[in-house]
């Protein structure tokens, strides 16, 4: 079993589609990335791309089996048999996509922004040298620290549980000191 990330409006449903429980086996007879199968992204980022609701849509983590097909635009994956492993919380679903990162450097992660950047829809993504991110109240900050083209630390905070509201604060939760 390969694994991959998919996202859902709530109740599993994903473009009018119902599909079974975390566990079980959710099987059609085709996989084309541009007509049908179950669809799913190795790239846990890429799930944003259909689904940038992060307060409105479940990211989970899908098994993929089956016949499939991969499309050459992003990382979309599209099989004929698809199995919900488990349900990824934000701040772990935002944790994976940093792990991917790390994992492919050289890839280019469509959310990210370079240096510094502010919440937009509940999150933002910045990598960079020193990387520094704000937001509001219950937005997601992911940073991802580089050095040599390597990233080297990663974080997720909550606004307003981890790093106070309005305020750029670096990888390791500090507000950004002016000068």
């Amino acid at each position: 079993m390969r694994l991959a990330y998919k996202a859902f409006e709530p109740g599993f449903v994903c473009r009018g589609a119902a599909f079974k429980p975390i566990g079980e086996k959710n099987v059609t007879s085709e996989a084309n990335c541009v007509k049908n199968g179950w669809h799913c992204a190795e790239d846990p980022a890429d799930c944003l791309r259909y689904y940038p609701n992060l307060r409105g849509s479940v990211y989970c983590i899908v098994g993929v089996e089956g016949d499939t097909d991969e499309d050459a635009v992003d990382s979309k994956i599209s099989c004929t048999e698809l199995t919900i492993l488990r349900v990824l919380e934000p701040k772990d679903y935002f944790l994976h996509i940093l792990l991917y990162m790390a994992k492919h450097p050289e890839r280019e992660c469509f959310v990210a922004k370079q240096g510094r950047g502010e919440a937009w829809n509940g999150y933002v993504v910045v990598r960079g040298r020193h990387p520094y991110a704000k937001g509001k109240e219950g937005d997601l900050l992911a940073m991802a620290r580089e050095e040599d083209g390597e990233i080297v630390q990663i974080a997720v905070y909550v606004v307003g549980v981890d790093v106070p509201e309005g305020v750029y604060v670096d990888i390791n939760g500090q507000e950004e000191i002016k000068e």
